[in-house]
């Protein structure tokens, strides 16, 4: 017995990567009873990082592990986007450094457990199918020992992509996060109520290398007009070179206005009501 229980354990060390978290489920549906499981903690060789939710030890448990191991242990479509994505990737510079919100994107509810981690952030949970039609998270097959470096690269679809992975610490696990084009959209899915309009155009002014391909398949697939038309009026604020490859006219910006500013101005190319001090002026 004791010989039986040893290979079990050994099993597990070599399916189960340091530092990554998985849930009872995942142990239960490989053979690990609830008191296998408690032995296991007991002797240190797991750790409860929350009710029913199960981890091999190593440092301290981040927000970047948990979504890690959504992803590719536990094959939960799931993606870091919006504002967390655009900071992940460098392009909110001029936001604070330390990441309070993690923004993640799924077709699917998240699992429970989520919410009773005290990792020093807060999930803010989106439901990627109300934002894009076309465009479900679909994850390529991957596991935390794969060549993240190529994966970055075979990911970098100019044209479809929307999704990419980064290197995340020391042995550069693969986190997949959206591309600055979706996760720029679903950071404007989040005007007015939880983004600043000058937050968003300091953002928009350094979005210079946004590939105008990418962006034209997202704005096709996107159902939200309020998303396309504040997409527009940010664009057409800066004026990257991309631009020149994307006209308004061949997307459905809808009709009628929207007030998204109160006591703002009209902008009466896109019919959105925006703050009228952006330019520094009231």
């Amino acid at each position: 017995m004791a010989k039986h229980e040893d290979g079990k354990l050994n099993k597990l060390l070599a399916q189960l990567p340091e530092g990554a978290v998985v849930d009872a489920a995942w142990l239960s549906e490989r053979g690990y009873s609830t008191s296998l499981r408690s032995q296991y903690v007991s002797a240190g060789w797991l750790e409860q990082p929350a009710r029913r939710l199960y981890r091999r030890p190593r440092g301290t448990l981040s927000w970047e592990q948990v979504v890690i191991s959504l992803q590719t242990v536990l094959d939960f479509p799931v993606l870091v986007g919006g504002r967390t994505a655009l900071e992940l990737q460098g392009f909110a510079h001029y936001l604070p450094a330390h990441i309070r919100e993690v923004h993640l994107y799924a077709d699917k509810p998240l699992p429970g457990w989520i919410d009773h981690l005290r990792l020093g952030v807060d999930f803010r949970k989106h439901n990627s199918h109300r934002l894009f039609a076309n465009q479900p998270i679909t994850l390529a097959p991957t596991n935390l020992t794969s060549d993240t470096r190529a994966l970055q690269a075979a990911s970098n679809d100019p044209i479809h992509g929307s999704v990419k992975r980064l290197p995340w610490g020391h042995w550069e696990w693969p986190l997949t996060v959206s591309t600055p084009e979706r996760a720029f959209l679903e950071m404007l899915d989040e005007l007015p109520k939880h983004e600043s309009f000058h937050q968003v155009d300091k953002l928009m002014e350094g979005l210079a290398t946004l590939s105008p391909r990418r962006l034209a398949k997202l704005l096709h697939d996107c159902k939200s007009v309020k998303v396309k038309r504040l997409f527009f009026f940010f664009a057409f604020r800066h004026r990257h070179r991309w631009l020149l490859q994307l006209d308004p006219e061949d997307f459905d910006l809808g009709s009628g206005k929207r007030m998204l500013a109160p006591g703002g101005k009209l902008d009466k190319r896109f019919n959105i009501t925006a703050p009228g001090d952006l330019d520094g002026q009231p």
